[in-house]
């Protein structure tokens, strides 16, 4: 076949099992135009977007033409947005606006929704969910601390519906906001120190069974007061009550791994200019015990949903690694190991001064963390496949009760039939990878969406290979 004479492919396999039956095998999509696309192995993409760019080359500032400025307006219910060069959320993206997944009581990321409440409750915590995904540019980067040459804010990893709008890509977009409102709320609701949020956010992604552009994010910080003026001269007086609040917390006896410092002046930097290193370790403190109490609760009833829960099995174990968010420092990843593997499951930190002073609590000190609903309701209720939580199946869906964990019993009767689709790129698109708006047009996430707008949800995997001409 000419076609294999040269060139690069992008190899998309369909799984029937996790497809509805009435849907036809999609037609093989062959794609001339030059394409960038990556020869080594797709890197995985977590919970955060936010991890500091590494080895990355620099970032452009302009987006390649992609959208003309006579298109029509898109409108997304009450608001509409003129499409320009940054647009680039596809009709398959926008179809999943609005479906509130983590609404439902019976579905299993609300049922996972509900038991992270439940370790972060009232009144100390305030609930709540934000259902609307579009918002500024500016408050899902800017507001955070991103560095205007960070990779979330190209347009091969976010969905822009123009120049200074997007699909939210983390529930941190919300940070500010919330801030502000506990300031607010003072008079009303003293006891209410910290919040908990739920929403839907986007990313653009590769494409396996771990993946999917649209899931679910859960955010949680948790303040204290300072004195307004000089509150640094007053951090013993900060620290004492913040490991006082420690005290209050139960204690466990599950193993974890911390072998690093609260601080490093240069891996995981102190806000020295805003704390002392009495106030970070106090906070961290705090911090880790609840985090690690809300594991042992996530994992407890794991273990109470699988097939034999009195067998014998290998202890959990947490393990706290350093890391980098904007909006954070010091900052940590908190992984588990569970099963015979460790796995990231969420990722937190100090709250950046800078973001409590923009928001109008400059005397407030604290910590925030957020996590991926889906890997976690995976665990608990063991789906094999990301995109499932999206079915309509009444196969699916009749498993799920709301307060019940229960171990997710596949419903496909035949087995796996496996439909490949090649798409072909010329051995001579070679280059750099396209970031930030950069001027390459393409991108391995672009190839993604036109393999999503081919396939659907009926492509499972991909993968790249190179082939000698």
């Amino acid at each position: 076949m000419q076609l294999l004479a040269t060139g690069r492919a992008l190899r998309v396999s369909c799984r029937w099992s996790l497809a509805a039956s009435n849907l036809a095998a999609p037609r093989p999509v062959y794609i001339n135009r030059l394409l960038t696309y990556q020869s080594k192995a797709l890197r995985p993409r977590f919970n955060s977007s936010t991890a500091a760019p590494k080895d990355e080359q620099t970032l452009g500032t302009e987006p390649a033409p992609s959208i003309a400025s006579s298109s029509p307006a898109l409108t997304l219910g009450n608001k509409s947005f003129q499409p320009d060069n940054w647009t680039n959320a596809p009709s398959h993206i926008l179809a999943h606006l609005g479906r509130g997944l983590y609404l439902d009581e019976n579905h299993p990321l609300s049922i996972t929704r509900k038991l992270v409440e439940s370790q972060f409750s009232g009144p100390e915590f305030g609930n709540y969910a934000e259902p609307d995904p579009i918002v500024p540019a500016a408050r899902n980067f800017d507001d955070l601390g991103f560095p205007a040459d960070h990779p979330g804010r190209s347009r091969t990893d976010t969905y822009y519906l123009d120049k200074q709008t997007v699909l939210r890509t983390h529930t941190s977009a919300h940070q500010r906001a919330y801030f502000q409102q506990m300031n607010r709320n003072e008079a009303t609701k003293p006891e209410e120190k910290g919040y908990t949020i739920v929403a839907d956010v986007y990313r653009r992604d590769a494409i396996d069974r771990s993946h999917y552009p649209v899931f679910h994010q859960m955010e949680c910080a948790r303040l204290w007061k300072r004195p307004e003026n000089e509150p640094l001269k007053s951090s013993q007086q900060t620290a004492a009550q913040i490991w006082k609040d420690l005290e209050a917390l139960p204690r466990h006896d599950v193993v974890v791994e911390d072998p690093n410092p609260t601080t490093h002046p240069t891996r995981n930097p102190l806000q020295d200019k805003y704390h002392t290193a009495e106030e970070a370790e106090a906070i961290t403190a705090h911090l880790k015990r609840s985090l690690e109490l809300l594991v042992i609760r996530i994992f407890s009833a794991a273990k109470e949903a699988t097939e034999n829960p009195d067998a014998i099995q290998e202890p959990l174990k947490i393990r706290w690694i350093e890391a980098y968010f904007p909006f954070t420092s010091p900052s940590f990843e908190l992984e588990v190991f569970w099963q015979g593997e460790w796995l990231e499951l969420l990722g937190c930190g100090v709250v950046k001064q800078e973001l409590l002073n923009s928001s109008g609590v400059p005397h407030r000190i604290g910590w925030a963390f957020g996590l991926g609903l889906e890997r976690i309701a995976m665990l608990l209720f063991n789906i094999p496949d990301i995109r499932l939580f999206w079915s309509k199946d009444p196969r699916f869906l009749s498993q799920f009760q709301a307060g019940r964990i229960t171990r997710f019993m596949p419903f496909s009767k035949h087995p796996a039939c496996y439909k490949d689709v090649a798409f072909w790129l010329p051995s001579s698109a070679a280059g750099s990878v396209s970031a930030a708006g950069g001027s390459v047009p393409f991108h391995e996430n672009d190839i993604m969406e036109i393999v999503r707008g081919a396939a659907g949800d009926l492509a499972e995997d991909e993968f790249g290979k190179d082939f000698d001409e």
